[in-house]
């Protein structure tokens, strides 16, 4: 080999022991630290801070992977990089982090890295709706009441929107609400119309 290949190939090699040293170099209890320390600098709104503490364990904690990407995706801390998310997400997702799925879903919806995607949307709410994630069930439930991607199917579109509203999320029961005025016909308060209707 040419010396030149060489030194190439210690170049290499070093690098290498860096990355992997740094990637052994934090136990859990470590990262969890560190995760909580970038959480409270982001809680003050310090984003450039928190977004280099979440950075540098990215590689080793899912859920500071996923920050890194929702700072990349609204530009918090970091110039807004929609395609950088989407591929740090793509990487979250594929491990089943539901939360990671509908923020990559969502960004697919959205047309945040380009066209809107709902086909690519599509299996990661399907999956994270699956695991009982209120948001990948409503925003499933959307795609269903809508034809959008599938075929429109308002009763799957209702059962979604009573498991998204029975884990809490308000928008679900809205939208379940207007279902069931879409369906009887009836509009406004169906309180105040049985109270015109006494005698």
């Amino acid at each position: 080999d040419s010396p030149l290949r060489q030194r190439a190939g210690w170049i290499l090699a070093i690098l290498w022991l860096a990355v992997a040293g740094n990637t052994m170099a934090l136990s859990g209890t470590e990262r969890a630290a560190e995760g909580y320390r970038g959480l409270k600098a982001y809680d003050a709104k310090q984003y450039p801070a928190a977004f280099q503490i979440w950075w540098q364990i990215k590689d080793q904690d899912l859920a500071a992977m996923r920050n890194v990407a929702l700072m990349l995706r609204k530009g918090l801390g970091v110039p807004k990089d929609p395609r950088k998310a989407e591929g740090i997400l793509r990487t979250a997702a594929a491990t089943d982090m539901p939360n990671a799925q509908v923020d990559l879903a969502e960004m697919y919806l959205n047309g945040e890295s380009g066209p809107p995607r709902p086909k690519r949307a599509l299996p990661l709410l399907k999956r994270a709706a699956d695991a009982g994630h209120p948001l990948g069930q409503y925003l499933l439930g959307q795609m269903y009441e809508e034809g959008n991607a599938v075929p429109k199917d308002i009763n799957r579109a209702a059962e979604l929107y009573i498991s998204s509203a029975r884990g809490g999320l308000q928008e679900a029961k809205e939208r379940l609400a207007s279902l069931d005025q879409d369906r009887t016909g009836k509009r406004g308060p169906p309180s105040v119309k049985v109270a015109n209707a006494s005698p």
